[in-house]
């Protein structure tokens, strides 16, 4: 069932299932490594921030593309639990729905590879004007064409619509599409990449978010994993600690974090107030294994934020 609900956090962006195998350590090229655990679940950095935000309480409407098959079937139905706007998902009849093979070591980092299938697919036609002129925000990621990130941005500009951009995988960015960026949130890694700054202290961090600013970012947030976020706002920059946990799995903790971010900023939060909303959804994520399984609830986060 497809429904309309205003005011809504519009997500762009990837639908994949995920094969996870959990292991004592990432494997060395050409080495295999025994003694795994397997689940499969779904993921997607773009499902995933879906599910995140609509767990958090926020109307979500997802724009998408899966295969024809199971794996999209099973998918879309999930996003329909999670009380998700479906309309915008569709069904390509080509490409299969995309896949992610994903290993976990015991200490919750992760290696991943994604064939992306149908979301490769996902184009400037397959969405509609009015979905992006009646959002309150959009949320979007890099795991789809570029050229669609770069006409979403573009349209949302055009009527006044926030945009945050998880640049992630990382990838090369035009100016003109980073100055109709709102909110920028790369991790440590992106951050690098895009401004060219290698970041090895809080000095460097600050140049980074400088450098992306400079290029037209209103907002710069550079995730850093347990030690929280880097926030430059208005000139100011802000640490934003995250809260201490024992990570399990860090699988979609970036993608959680955006989900959180677009909901606290969507509720007309302040950037900081946002961000730390963020790094606590976040943090509670890595606490589970899997990609939208570990997304938390509501009254866990107000709980960890209080």
């Amino acid at each position: 069932m497809a429904f309309i609900m205003k005011p809504y956090i519009l997500v762009v962006g990837s639908s994949n299932t995920d094969m996870v195998v959990k292991a004592k350590r990432l494997p060395a090229p050409g080495e295999t490594v025994l003694g795994g655990t397997f689940i499969m679940a779904a993921g997607g950095k773009g499902a995933n921030q879906a599910v995140a935000a609509a767990r958090l309480g926020a109307n979500v409407a997802f724009v998408a593309k899966v295969g024809d098959d199971i794996m999209g079937r099973q998918a879309v139905e999930s996003f329909r639990r999670e009380g998700i706007d479906t309309g915008g998902v569709v069904t390509d009849p080509v490409n299969p729905s995309g896949v992610a093979l994903i290993t976990v070591d015991a200490r919750g980092e992760n290696c991943i590879v994604v064939a992306s299938g149908a979301n490769g697919n996902l184009l400037p036609s397959d969405l509609g004007v009015e979905k992006i002129k009646n959002a309150a925000l959009i949320l979007m990621q890099l795991e789809i064409p570029l050229g669609t990130v770069e006409y979403v941005a573009e349209q949302a500009f055009a009527f006044g619509i926030p945009v945050i951009l998880n640049p992630a995988p990382a990838s090369a960015l035009s100016n003109e599409l980073l100055k109709r960026v709102a909110i920028l949130t790369p991790n440590q890694k992106e951050a690098e990449m895009l401004s060219a700054v290698p970041i090895v202290d809080r000095a460097s961090a600050e140049l980074a978010a400088a450098v992306l600013a400079g290029k037209g970012v209103k907002t710069v947030v550079i995730t850093l994993g347990g030690d929280g976020a880097l926030v430059l706002d208005a000139g100011e920059y802000v640490e934003v600690p995250a809260p201490a946990v024992t990570a399990v799995d860090t699988t979609a903790a970036g993608d959680v974090f955006c989900g959180a971010l677009a909901v606290a900023r969507s509720e007309g939060r302040p950037v900081r107030e946002a961000v730390a909303f963020a790094c606590a959804a976040a943090a509670l994520s890595v606490t589970r294994m899997g990609a939208q399984p570990s997304a938390p609830g509501r009254e866990e986060v107000d709980r960890l934020t209080r």
